[in-house]
């Protein structure tokens, strides 16, 4: 269960990496909005690290730049209490020179208390990880603290083992926080709610009632910025290895014990420990028509921008049902959306219209989910059609929905792992895609604003993919 007694426990929260893009697009106006909604402790202290010489004052116009370009705006919140409690510490920070941030933290705790709590965030890339922890245990900085990796948590197999270890000589598995913010989205928390809350779904919940599940994050958006980042990376890696398959076990997981944040976990990475080793004839990779005239992409990059996989699930409950994953840049449509295609009835009326038996949750935005039937049309006739009713996560509820960033955030500062991935199920990732990582296909070309390459239509079979078919 949650530490509900650190919720109020004055906090200093350390932003590695807190002038970098991940910072100033998504941590920083996260953290701004727990403020707004009066979720942070009762005194914190923010301080961000990074190599640069850079003052507080300045660090603290930074902040408002990215409140002003991403929200919330400074004016619609305590915008003078929050920049007042933010700091900076320059010079890097590793085991053998840390910069200022020991000189800066120690400020912080005159100011807060010797047991205000500490909560390590690593904005930064994976390569870094490493070196940071190691830091953090040499000038221990470990105790009374939690620690956030981001995505992904290690590159191959090899690498997450070498992390994995790297982290818990420093830190013990509970202080641990590996963020997926798709599993902070309200829509992909509704996902186990609306089943394990309502018999109408969870009788119907297996292979005998579902035909295929299908988690499609199509994008409109190009690579932009994050080019040479993303020519390092490519898709298989950037989603499917992380979001997608997190997804997967979201919705394929057994019912848990209870709702609370270990049994959730542990019920999430148990179904993933059941994924099979995707084979060659379950994938297609893409490459959208002008990826390589991008500057600082090579001529012959064989990086991948789309994947699309049909993963099976080796266990009684899901045997035979395709899990049909897919994600791409450029593409005709953006969704983050996962949609359970139920079988239609065995005795079915005739001339039953497609598009119907679907249950779908839109994870983007507030969220969204999404009941798609097959009714009459109104009029004199028999006629059938489907249709669908819509329940809008961000707007039915007096409630407001918080951002999965800003969810997750508070998470960690009151201890709550439920939303976070764990290493038995991540070492299952990488042996579910190590082949795949290791010997990728030649990407098919695809052209901007399709949905993808021709082939990846196969994966679906006769029912094709319910986005864009």
């Amino acid at each position: 269960m949650p530490d509900t007694s650190l919720v109020a426990k004055p906090t200093v929260f350390v932003l590695f990496g807190g002038t970098g893009d991940l910072a100033h697009r998504l941590v920083l106006p996260a953290f701004y909005r727990l403020a707004q909604e009066g979720l942070l402790p009762e005194d914190w202290r923010l301080v961000g690290n990074g190599r640069g010489d850079v003052s507080h004052e300045n660090f603290q116009e930074r902040v408002r730049e990215s409140l002003e370009e991403f929200g919330p705006k400074p004016e619609e919140g305590p915008w003078e209490e929050f920049r007042s409690r933010l700091r900076f510490a320059g010079g890097g920070f590793e085991k053998d020179d840390p910069g200022s941030l020991l000189d800066v933290m120690a400020e912080a705790h005159d100011e807060l208390g010797r047991d205000a709590q500490r909560v390590h965030y690593l904005a930064v890339p994976p390569a870094a990880f490493a070196k940071l922890t190691e830091g953090i245990g040499a000038h221990g900085l470990a105790d009374n603290s939690r620690v956030v990796y981001e995505k992904p948590f290690g590159t191959s197999m090899s690498s997450f083992q070498e992390l994995d270890e790297i982290a818990h000589q420093v830190f013990e598995e509970r202080q641990i926080y590996r963020i997926d913010h798709f599993l902070g989205k309200e829509a992909t928390q509704n996902i186990h709610v609306l089943r394990f809350g309502n018999g109408l779904f969870s009788h119907a919940w297996d292979r005998r009632h579902i035909e295929s599940v299908q988690i499609d994050v199509p994008e409109t958006l190009d690579v932009g910025m994050r080019a040479g980042f993303y020519d390092s990376t490519g898709a298989i890696l950037d989603m499917l290895v992380t979001h997608l398959f997190q997804l997967a076990g979201e919705v394929a997981m057994r019912t848990p014990e209870s709702l609370d944040a270990e049994h959730i976990a542990k019920a999430r990475e148990e179904v993933i420990g059941c994924f099979r080793a995707l084979s060659p004839d379950d994938v297609v990779v893409g490459q959208y028509d002008g990826y390589r005239e991008i500057d600082g992409i090579d001529d012959d990059s064989r990086t991948e921008t789309f994947v699309a996989a049909r993963l099976w699930v080796d266990n009684d409950r899901w045997r035979g049902v395709p899990f049909l994953l897919r994600t791409g840049k450029c593409m005709a449509e953006s969704h983050q959306r996962v949609s359970i295609k139920f079988k239609e009835p065995v005795d079915a009326l005739g001339g039953i219209p497609t598009g119907g038996n679907v249950l779908g949750f839109e994870l983007s935005g507030d969220g969204e989910i999404n009941l798609s039937l097959v009714t009459k049309q109104p009029g004199p006739t028999s006629k059938l059609a489907t249709g669908t009713a819509k329940l809008a996560l961000g707007q039915a509820f007096h409630t407001p929905s918080l951002p999965a960033y800003s969810r997750l955030i508070h998470d960690v500062l009151i201890g709550d792992r439920s939303l976070f991935t764990r290493p038995d199920g991540l070492q299952h990732v990488w042996e579910v895609a190590g082949g795949l990582l290791e010997h990728k296909p030649q990407p098919h070309p695809y052209q901007k604003g399709s949905w993808g390459p021709d082939a990846a239509k196969a994966l679906a079979g006769e029912a094709g993919w319910i986005l864009g078919d």
